[in-house]
C-alpha cells in the first residue's frame, strides 16, 4: 500500500500548482476549440474541524470552477491551493490505488480521486466529510490506528510449516481463483466505515479485516487458517455482521465483501477449507 500523506498548510506551496486547468483551457482554445472540456462552478460543503480552535465540527462552503473531467480530489486541491491553505486531507497516488483519500461524499463512502464531479449533481452543494466510526484528527483526516489494529490481529501474512522452500510455492489457477477477489483490497477503510455495526461498536473487527483474513484463510499454501478463524470467532468477529451490504456497495475495488464474510462464517461452521 502506498504511503499516505496528510496535506498540511505548510506543504501547500510544494504540493503542486493550480495552473493546470488554465493551461488545459488555453491549449484547447489554441487548437481552435476542438475538444474543449466544459467548465462549471461547484460548491463544496466541507465538514471542518481543528482540535486546536474548535469545540465541535462545523460546515464551510467553497465555490470553485472545475472541468467536466475533474474528480472531487481536483476540487479539494483548488480549495486548498487557492482559497484556504488550512484545509487538511489525505491523498497520495490520486489514481485509486493507495486508498488514502477515502471520505464521505454526499453521504456515501468513496475515493475522492475516483469520484467525477459531474456525477455528483453539481447544481447542488456537494457535501464532503470524514469517514465515520474513527476519531477525527483534523478536517477530513481520521485516526486510522483502530482500523489497522484489527487488520494486524487477523495475521494478514502467509503462515507455513516446515523448512523454507528452495523454489516458489506453486498454486493452481483454480486454487488461486478461490481467494482472488479479496487480494484487491487497498485498505482504504471505505467498507469498514460504512458499516452500521462498526459505527456503534468500535470493537468490531470490521469488513476490511475479515476480507484480509479471507485472503489467507482460503490460500492453499497457507497453514494458519485455524488461527485466523479462532480470532474471527470472537464475539466481535464475523458473527457481528448483519449483512446490510453497505460494505460491498462502498468498496471502490468492487470486492464482494459480504460474500467473503459469508464464506468465512461457513468455514467456521464446517472447518472444511
Amino acid at each position: 500500500m502506498a504511503q499516505q500523506n496528510e496535506i498540511e498548510p505548510e506543504q501547500a506551496s510544494v504540493e503542486g500548482t493550480p495552473g493546470g486547468q488554465d493551461e488545459r483551457s488555453s491549449q484547447a482554445a489554441d487548437a481552435g476549440g476542438a475538444g474543449v472540456v466544459p467548465t462549471f462552478d461547484v460548491t463544496l460543503r466541507i465538514r471542518r474541524y481543528n482540535p486546536e480552535t474548535d469545540d465541535e465540527p462545523h460546515w464551510e462552503d467553497y465555490t470553485v470552477t472545475v472541468h467536466g473531467t475533474d474528480r472531487l480530489l481536483d476540487a479539494l486541491h483548488l480549495v486548498k491551493w487557492e482559497q484556504d491553505g488550512s484545509l487538511t486531507f489525505r491523498r497520495s497516488c490520486a489514481h485509486g490505488v493507495c486508498g488514502s483519500d477515502a471520505m464521505r461524499i454526499n453521504g456515501k463512502n468513496r475515493l475522492a480521486c475516483k469520484t467525477l464531479l459531474k456525477d455528483l449533481n453539481p447544481s447542488k452543494p456537494i457535501t464532503v466529510e470524514p469517514i465515520k466510526g474513527l476519531p477525527v484528527e483534523k478536517d477530513l483526516v481520521v485516526d486510522m490506528e483502530p482500523f489497522f489494529q484489527s487488520y494486524r490481529e487477523v495475521m494478514p501474512f502467509l503462515i507455513t510449516d516446515g523448512h523454507e522452500p528452495t523454489r516458489e510455492r506453486l498454486q493452481s489457477q483454480a486454487d488461486r481463483e478461490v481467494f482472488d477477489d479479496t487480494t484487491k483490497c487497498i485498505l482504504c477503510a471505505a467498507c469498514t466505515t460504512s458499516c452500521p455495526v462498526f459505527w456503534t461498536d468500535g470493537q468490531y473487527f470490521g469488513p476490511a479485516a475479515i476480507v484480509n483474513a479471507h485472503r489467507f484463510i482460503f490460500d492453499s499454501r497457507d497453514t494458519g487458517s485455524d488461527l485466523r478463524l479462532e480470532v474471527l470467532n470472537d464475539r466481535e468477529g464475523v458473527w457481528r455482521c448483519r449483512t446490510t451490504f453497505n460494505c460491498t456497495d462502498a468498496c471502490p475495488r468492487g470486492i464482494q465483501v459480504t460474500k467473503a464474510i459469508a464464506e468465512v462464517k461457513q468455514a467456521l461452521l464446517t472447518r472444511k477449507l
